[in-house]
C-alpha cells in the first residue's frame, strides 16, 4: 500500500465518521461553479464568505464535510473552520467526494 492509498483511505474513514454524525456538505466553490455542477443537498458558502457567515455555521451545531474543485479551497476553508471552534473534515474536490456519498 502507497502513501496516497492510505491518505485516501483515511479521508474516506474520516467522511463516513462525520456522515454518521449527520454531517453538512459545505461546497465552497463560487457560486457560478456551484450552479454549473454540485452535491445535491450541499451548502454553498463561497470560501471569501466565511469570515461573515462563521456565526451562521456555528449555529447549525453540526460537523461538515467541505469540498471545493480541486480540495486547496476547502483544505484552507477546513483551517478556518476548525481554528474558530467547528468541526470540519476536508472532502476534496466536490466530483471525488460524490463518489464517496
Amino acid at each position: 500500500m502507497g502513501l496516497l492509498d492510505f491518505l485516501f483511505r483515511k479521508q474516506k474513514r474520516d467522511i463516513e465518521h462525520f456522515k454518521s454524525k449527520g454531517a453538512i456538505i459545505l461546497d465552497v466553490r463560487t457560486p457560478k461553479e456551484y450552479k454549473k455542477d454540485h452535491i445535491i443537498g450541499s451548502e454553498n458558502v463561497p470560501i471569501d464568505q466565511l469570515q461573515q457567515k462563521k456565526s451562521t455555521l456555528k449555529k447549525a451545531q453540526k460537523p461538515f464535510i467541505v469540498c471545493c474543485a480541486s480540495g486547496v479551497r476547502s483544505a484552507k476553508a477546513v483551517k478556518f473552520l476548525l481554528l474558530n471552534g467547528i468541526e470540519a473534515t476536508n472532502g476534496g474536490s466536490y466530483k471525488s467526494l460524490k463518489k464517496i456519498l
